[in-house]
């Protein structure tokens, strides 16, 4: 098991008091998390690390142990780990909901500070840091698409207060996004707000994942000949449809990169699918009903099965 050296991760020197390990664990964690470094995979293991390194440090005890195990670590390099194989999948916006039921420390943090994997579980977030979870918030499909600044009220001991969060644009519903600091006043400096999304359903459209599902009505000629419907996509604009010669009723056709935009990756969308709905005429003049009987004479007699 390797010694981690926490006042390394924080930046500051083994005589830093609490005030400054605050401010250094503030600075590097603003820095590092995850949500704002998505292309950089390091961050995730580095904000963990920080913050490991500030539930150590902050807490008087843990600071006072930590340095004498420091002192004296070469007789220690072989004790058994209490840790669990379990790590957290920081993922964006649905990191804190991944961290339930995997254990976020490390080895070395679990066997010297940590207690047993379950009672890690049951407190995180570190325990008496205050924290508002799960508020819900509730968006438009076109929101979710587009993105949209809010501003709420939050309610954290006793009091209200105004903040303007930004919901990043293709976010699902369900998702989980932290906010961090906006939690209100803990031993975490200034805790974390999370807020579940609740995508509404929308009239016309139906999602799943990154994709987007409509129906569209095409008349049966068009559905026969071939040719091009007009389709609405979700951001206002009028796409053209081709229609193979010959396309079923039900049959589905794709329309690339014309779905939900991606959280992580500007320039990736999923599919708009459109499922064909053929329209039967319901009344004929008499020229269509002279074609109509012309093409069924085409076709020969019915002939019963």
């Amino acid at each position: 098991m390797k010694f981690r050296d926490y006042y390394s991760a924080l930046g500051i020197d083994k005589g830093a008091t609490e005030k400054e390990i605050k401010q250094a664990y503030r600075k590097l964690a603003r820095k590092h998390h995850p949500d704002v470094n998505p292309d950089d995979p390091s961050a995730e293991s580095r904000f963990k690390e920080l913050t490991e390194a500030y539930e150590v440090l902050h807490d008087p005890d843990t600071r006072r142990k930590y340095d004498e195990l420091g002192a004296n670590w070469r007789s220690y390099e072989n004790a058994p780990s209490e840790a669990t194989s379990g790590r957290g999948n920081f993922d964006g916006g649905r990191w804190a909901a991944d961290l339930r039921g995997a254990d976020p420390f490390s080895d070395f943090f679990q066997t010297f500070f940590g207690g047993s994997s379950h009672e890690r579980q049951r407190s995180w977030p570190p325990h008496n840091t205050a924290r508002t979870v799960d508020q819900p918030i509730d968006l438009s499909l076109e929101e979710a698409f587009h993105g949209v600044q809010r501003r709420l009220t939050i309610a954290t001991g006793g009091q209200s207060r105004t903040i303007d969060v930004r919901i990043p644009r293709g976010v699902d519903d369900d998702s989980l996004i932290r906010i961090a600091g906006e939690g209100g006043r803990g031993t975490v400096p200034g805790g974390d707000l999370f807020l579940r999304v609740r995508v509404a359903s929308h009239h016309y459209f139906r999602r799943k994942g990154p994709d987007l599902y409509v129906s569209v009505d095409v008349p049966l000629t068009t559905a026969v000949l071939g040719g091009k419907v007009k389709v609405r996509a979700l951001d206002g604009a009028s796409l053209n449809l081709k229609i193979p010669c010959g396309t079923q009723p039900g049959q589905v056709l794709r329309i690339k990169n014309q779905g939900m935009p991606s959280v992580r990756k500007i320039t990736k969308r999923g599919s708009l699918y459109a499922t064909v709905a053929v329209q039967l005429p319901r009344r004929l003049n008499n020229d269509q009903r002279e074609h109509f009987k012309a093409l069924a004479d085409l076709d020969g007699p019915t002939r019963s099965p």
